[in-house]
């Protein structure tokens, strides 16, 4: 076989195999869509549950569907949101917003972020429609931060509709931690732990995700927290990623305000990945701790 001739081969071999790849993910998106419907089946007989309205534009998951039909019941069409843990921007729970017309901040920790964002997103950033800081958020220094990167937006904390974290860590703390109220709050939550486990990792402020299952507190804690700060639990996403809460004079009956054991998600990460297939049984690994009764 000649150079032109073995050259010809790998590039059919390339195709054959580019083609594969396509036709699996086309499957597997079709095989995910099919085990969601199975699982919203025994959800949609309550049309207040949320589950059944999510889809994806720019989110991780779907929670960019279940965010618009909360501000849908509750009648918001436009708001301030501020959004802490965005990686670069592009797959977060508000940049759909930003599109439908809201403006807010973005807080981020990791510095290597910077550059991406400032470009990818320059024109909103210039017209103050969108506010960013690059800083690590900490219990100790959220409110602070927040307040500073909204005022260059001429925003103060009172107005926040939305506030959305996702650290993969100390998410509870931040919550717990600020003194705004805004009228949602989406937050991740190891949903590794079902219902009735109250788990809460232990609390520093240097933490950074290894990318292990040691990535934040059960829902049921989460839910003590929000409770204590006059929220409730409205539900959860399918993949078992995002809790939704709403503040307690904003329920009005537009919401299921069922058990936290009904509204859990158990983890179904595989559900919003092109494939399906491959990591159908894969989670992050295994961590022990340390958790707050553990330690």
């Amino acid at each position: 076989m000649n150079e032109n001739d073995q050259y010809q081969f790998a590039n059919n071999v390339f195709t054959q195999l580019n083609n594969l790849i396509l036709e699996i993910s086309r499957n597997s998106g079709y095989l995910a869509r099919q085990e969601i419907d199975k699982l919203l089946d025994k959800i949609r007989v309550d049309p207040r549950r949320l589950e059944q309205y999510g889809f994806k534009v720019y989110s991780q998951n779907d929670e960019d569907g279940i965010i618009t039909e909360i501000f849908d019941r509750l009648g918001i069409e436009k708001g301030t949101f501020c959004e802490i843990g965005i990686e670069n921007g592009l797959e977060c729970n508000t940049l759909y917003l930003i599109h439908k017309g809201w403006k807010g901040i973005w807080l981020e920790g990791n510095q290597a972020q910077k550059e991406f964002i400032t470009s990818k997103f320059k024109s909103i950033l210039e017209n103050k429609r969108l506010g960013l800081g690059i800083e690590h958020i900490t219990p100790s220094n959220v409110n602070e931060v927040v307040s500073k990167y909204l005022s260059f937006i001429g925003c103060n904390s009172k107005e926040i509709d939305f506030l959305s974290i996702d650290i993969d860590g100390m998410d509870i703390y931040l919550l717990e931690s600020v003194s705004f109220n805004p009228k949602v709050i989406c937050i991740e939550y190891n949903s590794k732990f079902p219902p009735p486990v109250v788990k809460k990792p232990v609390l520093n402020e240097n933490f950074i995700w290894d990318g292990s299952d040691y990535m934040g507190a059960s829902l049921n804690a989460i839910e003590e927290s929000a409770n204590q700060k006059g929220y409730s639990l409205v539900g959860t996403n399918i993949t078992g990623v995002n809790a939704f809460f709403i503040r307690n004079d904003l329920l009005k009956e537009k919401f299921a305000q069922s058990q936290t054991a009904t509204l859990y998600n158990p983890p179904r990460y595989y559900l919003f990945t092109n494939h399906y297939q491959t990591v159908r049984n894969i989670g992050h690994p295994p961590s022990f701790g340390p958790y707050l009764d553990l330690s």
